[in-house]
């Protein structure tokens, strides 16, 4: 290992014990009323250091996570049952649900990722009701725009532009702008 890579898997060590605690309070994301408490928390941490402490978070609470994360500020998961891939970078005051994100994706700020088209449920009398748990996925090495709104699955390699809004799923290799997204192309290589 080299001296910068020891250095970094020694703070995020640090970090990983600062959060043990959260992680224990919450039931390692079993009991959401703590989970969601913490995970808002963390969301206000600023720079550096909060990137580290809610990679550590997420690390001990989601489904699936690896430390090597960036998760921006004011950024947090709806749903311990999340999970994220090795290298995702994800920017600010983003909102995501129930989703599988690939390895090597990247997320700008602003995105939303509710879990579905189909979030809540409504009764005979048209009233809203409990959420519809539907999981999305986005492949590996995608590339989502800043506020687009992600409720469908997005393939591997695609680039989704800023502001669209995916509704119906996208291809691998695709660029898919618009709303509803649309896709006008194939993704670089």
């Amino acid at each position: 290992m080299t001296p910068r890579l020891i250095a970094k898997r020694t703070v995020q060590g640090i970090a990983l014990t600062l959060v043990l605690p959260l992680g224990l309070a919450c039931g390692f994301g079993r009991w959401l009323f703590v989970y969601t408490l913490s995970a808002h928390t963390l969301a206000l941490a600023p720079g550096q250091i909060g990137n580290l402490l809610r990679a550590a978070f997420y690390k001990f609470t989601l489904r699936k996570t690896s430390i090597d994360t960036n998760i921006g500020f004011g950024t947090y998961f709806v749903s311990p049952e999340t999970s994220v891939g090795s290298h995702v970078s994800i920017g600010a005051y983003c909102v995501i649900g129930r989703v599988v994100i690939g390895r090597g994706t990247q997320i700008a700020s602003h995105v939303g990722i509710p879990g579905g088209r189909h979030h809540h449920q409504r009764d005979a009398a048209g009233q809203l009701g409990g959420t519809m748990p539907r999981q999305t996925s986005i492949g590996e090495q995608c590339w989502v725009g800043e506020s687009a709104i992600v409720m469908a699955d997005i393939g591997m390699g695609t680039t989704i532009g800023a502001g669209a809004v995916v509704v119906h799923d996208i291809p691998g290799g695709a660029v898919a702008v618009g709303n509803p997204a649309r896709v006008v192309g194939a993704s670089k290589a």
